[in-house]
């Protein structure tokens, strides 16, 4: 189960009302950088095979099944601090973080 804290459904909330479109928002992870893994966001249009739709209130996350060993138990955050404003992931299946923190790794 991925949760969102309020923070993170009234941001996904405000994006989606802004786009007018699509199903909700798409969390997902791609092989990179220097710990093996990157969270991956983006909007989710369209159903593919093996997405699971994930909803809290009344907004929608869409995951692959393939990353859901991954991000299992994750809680997305959006923190605003001071001028900057993101996503932070809590992940507890994440063993390290590279320094920049843009890639993580996870043992299975």
């Amino acid at each position: 189960m991925i949760t969102l804290t309020e923070s993170a459904i009234n941001r996904v909330r405000d994006m989606m009302t802004k786009r007018e479109s699509g199903i909700g928002l798409r969390i997902g992870v791609v092989k990179s950088g220097c710990s093996g893994y990157s969270y991956a966001l983006d909007y989710a249009d369209e159903l593919g095979n093996g997405d699971v739709i994930l909803e809290q209130s009344d907004v929608k996350v869409v995951v692959n099944e393939e990353a859901m060993p991954l991000l299992e138990g994750m809680e997305l955050d959006f923190v605003k601090e001071g001028l900057n404003q993101s996503f932070k992931f809590r992940n507890p299946n994440v063993t390290s973080e590279c320094g920049c923190g843009e890639s993580f790794s996870v043992t299975k």
